[in-house]
């Protein structure tokens, strides 16, 4: 080695707690690693970490003291590697550099509005993340693309600059619609720089693939003073316009600071030119200073683990896939990696923001060392809050709350002695165990009273580490199984300060029997940042036909170009061609599809058919035949490999050692602490990890332990000490033994256990079910929901999916249960949609799948609900604004087996889907059978893995019990809406509430609700509601069920299952033949869509919680039917569009719950909650072009609280079809409450460009529609709450 390569080495993680530092002197041996850490901020003694840990390693390895505040000099540094949590902080912080947001003309309220759906559906006061932007400026600018993918058959215009179509960067046609006028750029840019802002994001329509629009505005920006300018096409080359205009503003937003604070480390150095100073990105790739983007720098810290685990704990020898398990502070870190590569995926959201960009597939769930624990509504809750690092945990001295770390500290899973002593004023105390104990004892006593139980402080604080490992469980699962891998087939790598302390039940719970920590496992973002490569990356945009033979020529030129881009740059920085390694991707998907899959090119063979087709298989469930394979996007990733050595594998560590006979406990232990296990303190031996001689085996319990991190090893394991790693087994699973003296009594920690489990049996489902299905309306708009539910059809878990699904799948599957009792049998599988047994609208058709004993009696049923883009009917996707009886809104299914004697019943479902309905005057039967059936195919899987996972849990658990916990779990939400009501009651201080409002058509919706809490009786009695009309807003029993759970869950305020519990207390009275209880035959689709949402304002308002919200879901659809072409006699296939569309949510009144609050802008509210589909993707797929999305101002209600405004949504057609408005608060407006100011009812319009008029089209109404013609929808605004005195109005 010579003396160049002698220089040292150093990588430091810079997270936000503590900053860790990994040091070589350039020998490259393990036992010359220096390895610290240090607070990430002590102005007391340090301005900055990072420069503070190279002063320390500098100190260490010429040893010499070095003042602090001194320049260093880095002339024997080598290199020096950076992750940092800088770019996350700002975010969340929201204190990063001021910039401007440039975008075209339309959608200025584009981040406003973001995909319209609500973060969390049962939050009545809607908090939506603030844009990071200061400013916003429209510029008078348009393109859009030519052709539409769903022309059947596909044609692709030619390129003519005489008609204004250029040739995209994707290879896609493009209308220049617009120029920008750079004399009006430059008016708008110089009023933006008066405001003081020097950083700009600028994000136009289609840019991914034609930037020049773009350019004109960012050479404009340069010319006028700019300093930082983000140009969309350039940040994020893709398409979506919404994830690129988040990732536009984001990297404007970030990189001045980053930029600030590499120049902050830079004045602190000096001799600094023969050291290369490199920083980590979210990809997982390291990259010069001078690069680093705030845009690529969100997941820096946890990249740096992902990297450190898969090159170090993944075996080559066997390629066993791993499961990163990075438990922190206030978090924990779940990856996967397998394949022997690092896997990427291309938007995520962090901190509120869309970030388009390649990055690491990390997933962030709240479960931490310091999340809070909190007994809440009889039962345990871990998180999602964080006492996070200040005041932190109980035992930190800070007055903080009880969270996981005390747990741990107080069962004597932490070893104080081994712990810091950096507590207390002077920071000099260790853990505090005597306040641990004393909250503990105090949750104690409250739990006992409340349950009259006689649990001890060990049983609740054992008890809260039990759900919190199943919480962790639950997301890693979820992780997996998503991507079609069995979880119990990976190994669990723990790492992060926490991690070993939960690994080995984390890993059983998970059927998973390995799991492996590094020596390094509390810094191991520090190590992998140590051990990484730098990566250059870059793609394309595209839009080739992967599987036409002509085209290989094209795509491999593109690969050329990008791959020599990339090489000279790794050049410029030193790399050789042998040190450079070239990964090629092309983003694939089905032609009609919006679902992309970035597949890599294995072993230089053009196999990319075959492994798009074997990933979409394995991930989805399914592949398409006779599609065309559509290239989104060309991606190189060509690394310059560190060649730094990592110690040999683990199976060859294991080999070369000689097996050591198992450790004699009580001779070689350290020291003994007391340890609680199960339902005792045991004497554990405590080892000392480095004192420990690798090959030596340790049967649990045990504590193996050093001064950076605590692994605890139960008896039902064993741990093998490796040079490198601790190797840990699970022998056998953990017997579940109740807290209780009594079989009948309730163990509450089970009971938080179990509500686990059957959440994540719905969650699974759920995700099974959009993996495996076709259409958009449930792999992108979500429109679905997954539940399971007893023998008699009660609801036990319902994923929080689609709010009018939750209360009228259990009306359902109670009438299919009673109409099939003791018919059934294994391989049968039913299907309906029938609003007489509990469907909602036709559309919407559920599946419901038996579960069985050995002896054939049914457990459980599992059931999924999906909306069908269309089953016949009068129009083209099936929700006729018109339709007066049932069978003009298609196929109308009673009961019908699906699978039968496990045979799929595809002829059953031909008949019912399009024979039937075509029999009716003026319908068609379903328009695209193929989807249907391959959806329902979907629905079947959803509910085989529903089935498989209650199998697993009654192995595990045994029926009885599930029996028991399943009947406790519905009776814990029945006493907590009890306890609810009793609060509104007192309140209120009355039992008597009544409410009423009117539908557009003049039909009344009247309630009085009683609430007799010292009787337990809760009525909520609709008698007065109008008959059912000749139209469609006739709703279903079922829907009411649903706008009542729904609401009754709002008012609860907090986390709890979601069950019929939530129901049972309530006695609801529907007058038969009313609106809200039709008679077989009459039309309501738009009972599901609209009275729907006039119900749950009702019920709101009428127990004054809220006032109106936009009362309606702005249903619009267009389309064409298929048909013959006359002039080459071929059949092309119609296609149609289906959206709802977002208003303003009205004002919270003041209540028990808090102060009121100001209704939300643009926002799906109450009973829907389905996404909109992104506009560049829209206009890709269809004829239209829309013209402006943006949010209608002064539409909400004023008050002391006001109301949140509606959207104006205006879409112009590019071909003649059919348009249908399907909307309500037209004629009633959205009521405010308490004196609080009606909302701006909503406006539906038609612009005829041939007569030049605009036509109101009312609320419900088909027109068709020419070239040239717009819609425009006007969506209605929030009522407000309280009048407004002066300066009162908040805010």
């Amino acid at each position: 080695m010579s003396i160049a390569e002698q220089r040292y080495r150093i990588a430091i993680d810079r997270g936000g707690t503590f900053t860790d530092v990994i040091a070589n002197k350039g020998s490259g041996k393990p036992e010359d690693d220096v390895v610290f850490k240090l607070l990430s901020v002590d102005p007391k003694n340090y301005k900055d970490a990072p420069l503070e840990g190279i002063r320390r390693v500098l100190e260490i390895f010429e040893d010499r003291k070095i003042p602090r505040g001194e320049i260093l000099d880095i002339s024997n540094v080598a290199s020096i590697r950076m992750g940092t949590t800088l770019a996350t902080n700002c975010a969340l912080e929201r204190n990063g550099e001021p910039c401007a947001f440039v975008t075209t003309k339309g959608f200025k309220d584009t981040l406003l509005i973001g995909d319209q759906t609500r973060p969390k559906i049962f939050d009545l006061n809607i908090q939506k993340d603030k844009p990071l932007y200061e400013t916003v400026v429209e510029i008078d600018e348009r393109v859009t693309l030519e052709d539409y993918s769903e022309q059947s058959p596909f044609r692709k215009t030619i390129p003519s600059d005489t008609q204004y179509t250029h040739e995209g960067r994707s290879g896609e046609t493009v209308r220049v619609l617009k120029v920008p006028d750079e004399i009006e750029v430059k008016k708008a840019l110089n009023t933006i720089l008066r405001k003081g802002i020097k950083s700009v994001a600028v994000a136009f329509m289609h840019s991914y693939t034609y930037p020049f629009h773009e350019q004109i505005v960012g050479r404009i920006a340069k010319e006028v003073g700019f300093t930082h300018i983000s140009l969309s096409s350039e940040v994020s080359p893709m398409i979506k316009f919404l994830p690129r205009a988040h990732s536009s503003v984001a990297d404007a937003y970030l990189t001045p600071v980053i930029q600030k604070y590499l120049d902050s480390i830079s004045q602190g150095l000096t001799n600094a030119s023969n050291t290369s100073i490199q920083f980590m990105q979210s990809d997982g790739g390291l990259v010069e200073g001078s690069k680093f983007s705030g845009l690529r720098s969100i997941l820096s810290g946890p990249a740096g683990g992902v990297v450190g685990y898969s090159r170090t704990c993944y075996d080559n020898n066997n390629n066993t896939p791993l499961i990163g398990f990075d438990m922190g502070g206030t978090s924990t870190d779940i990856s996967r990696f397998g394949d022997g590569k690092l896997e990427h995926i291309f938007e995520t959201k962090t901190a509120g923001i869309i970030i388009q960009s390649p990055q690491l597939d990390i997933n962030t769930v709240a479960a931490g060392g310091s999340s809070i624990l909190s007994w809440e509504n009889g039962l345990f809750k871990v998180g999602p809050n964080s006492a996070t690092a200040d005041p932190g945990p109980a035992s930190y001295r800070k007055g903080g709350p009880l969270t996981i770390t005390d747990a741990n500290l107080f069962l004597g899973r932490l070893v104080p002695s081994l712990f810091p002593q950096i507590f207390g004023p002077n920071e000099d105390e260790p853990l505090d165990m005597k306040t641990t104990e004393k909250k503990f004892i105090e949750l104690t006593k409250v739990i006992n009273e409340d349950l009259n139980s006689d649990l001890t402080p060990e049983d609740v604080a054992s008890g809260f580490l039990e759900v919190a490992n199943e919480g962790i469980a639950r997301p890693i699962r979820a992780l997996t199984e998503a991507k079609g891998f069995d979880v119990s087939k990976h190994t669990l790598v723990s790492f992060g300060g926490a991690g070993g302390q939960h690994a080995v039940p984390v890993a059983e719970t998970l059927g998973i029997d390995t799991a492996i920590i590094h020596r390094y496992s509390s810094i191991l973002s520090a190590y992998g940042i140590y051990l990484a490569d730098v990566v250059e990356e870059h793609q394309e945009p595209c839009s080739i036909v992967l599987n036409r033979g002509d085209n290989t020529h094209e795509i491999n030129q593109i690969f050329h170009k990008l791959i020599d881009k990339s090489i000279a740059e790794l050049k410029k920085v030193g790399f050789l061609d042998r040190d450079i390694v070239i990964e090629r991707y092309l983003n694939l998907r089905y032609e009609g599809t919006e679902t992309a899959l970035m597949v890599h090119q294995q072993d230089n063979e053009w196999n990319f058919e075959k492994r798009f087709t074997e990933h979409h298989k394995r991930e989805f469930g399914f592949i398409f035949a006779n599609k065309n394979i559509i290239i989104d996007d060309v991606r190189v990733r060509c690394i310059g490999k560190s060649n730094i050595n990592v110690q040999c594998s683990i199976s060859e560590q294991i080999r070369d050692f000689r097996e050591h006979e198992p450790v004699i406990t009580n001779k070689t232990a350290n020291f003994y602490q007391n340890v609680f296990f199960k339902d005792k303190f045991i004497k554990t031996p405590v080892y000392i990890i480095d004192k420990m001689i690798p090959g030596s085996k340790v049967h649990g319990p045990a504590i193996l332990a050093d001064t950076t991190q605590t692994n605890v090893i139960p008896d039902n394991a064993e741990a093998t000490i490796l040079k490198s790693h601790i190797l840990i087994k699970v022998l056998n699973k953990t017997v579940v033994q109740e807290n209780v003296i009594n079989s009948n009594d309730v163990d509450p920690i089970m009971l938080s256990i179990y509500s686990h489990r059957f959440m994540d049996i719905a969650e699974q489902m759920g995700t099974q079910l959009r993996k495996t299905s076709v259409s958009s309306n449930v792999k992108e708009r979500l429109d679905f929901s997954c539940a399971l539910f007893d023998p008699e059809g009660n609801l036990v878990a319902n994923a929080p999916h689609v709010p009018v699904h939750l209360g009228s799948m259990s009306t359902c599957i109670m009438a299919q249960a009673k109409m099939w009792k003791g018919k059934l049998k294994p391989g049968s599988v039913l299907f309906t949609n029938h609003p007489d047994v509990g469907g909602t609208h036709l559309p919407d058709i559920t599946v419901i799948t038996p579960a069985f004993s050995d002896e054939g009696a049914i457990l459980f049923y599992v059931a999924s609900r999906a909306h069908h883009a269309d089953i016949g009917g009068i129009l083209p996707g099936s929700v006729p604004p018109n339709s007066k009886e049932l069978y003009e809104e298609g196929a109308a299914i009673y009961s019908e087996f699906l699978v039968k004697d496990g045979i799929f019943q595809e002829d059953l479902v031909y008949d019912l889907f399009v024979t039937k309905p075509a029999q009716y005057p003026g319908c068609s039967g379903a328009r695209r059978i193929s989807d249907n059936i391959s959806d329902l195919k979907a629905q079947v899987a959803a509910n085989i893995k529903g089935i498989q996972l209650i199998n697993s849990l009654v192995s595990e658990y045994k029926y009885p019990m599930i029996l028991k916990y399943m009947n406790a779990i519905q009776l814990n939400a029945s006493n907590t809406i009890k306890k609810m009501l009793g609060k509104l009651v007192e309140h209120f201080n009355t039992t008597k509430f009544s409410g009423y409002d009117y539908m557009d058509d003049g039909s009344k919706i009247v309630l009085n609700v009683n609430l007799n809490v010292a009787k337990q009786e809760y009525i909520f009695d609709f008698t007065g509601t109008s008959p059912q009309i000749y139209g469609n807003t006739n709703a279903p029993k079922a829907i009411t069920n649903s706008a009542i759970l729904y609401s009754l869950r709002c008012l609860v305020g907090e986390e709890i299952p979601l069950n019929q519990g939530c129901l049972s207390p309530i006695t609801i009275i529907i007058p038969e033949g009313s609106i809200l209880n039709p008679c077989d035959g009459v039309a309501v689709v738009g009972g599901n869509v609209l009275t729907s949402q006039r119900v749950t304002d009702v019920i709101l308002k009428t127990l004054n919680i809220q006032a109106d919200s936009q009362g309606d879901c702005n249903n619009f659809t267009f389309g064409t039917s298929g048909g013959m072409n006359s002039k080459t006699n071929q059949h092309y296939e119609g296609f149609g569009y289906y959206e709802t569309i977002c208003g303003g949510s009205g004002a919270g009144c003041d209540s028990w719950r808090g102060p009121g609050w100001n209704g939300t802008n643009a926002v799906h509210t109450n009973m829907t909650n389905t996404r909109m589909t992104d506009t560049e993707v829209l206009e890709r797929r269809y004829p239209v072009i829309l013209k402006q999305f943006c949010i209608r101002e002064q539409s909400g209600g004023n008050g002391k609280y006001t109301g949140g405004n509606g959207v104006i949504r205006d879409i112009e057609f590019r071909l003649p079809m059919k348009a249908s408005v399907l909307s309500e608060r037209r004629v009633t407006a959205p009521h405010g409450l308490k004196g609080g100011e009606d909302g701006e009812r909503g406006e539906n319009t038609w612009f005829r460009k041939e007569k030049d008029k605009i036509i109101n089209i009312t609320g419900k109404n088909t027109v068709d529609v020419e070239i040239g013609d717009r819609i425009i929808i006007k969506t209605p605004g929030g009522g407000g709450f309280g009048q407004t005195f002066g300066e009162n109005k908040i805010e």
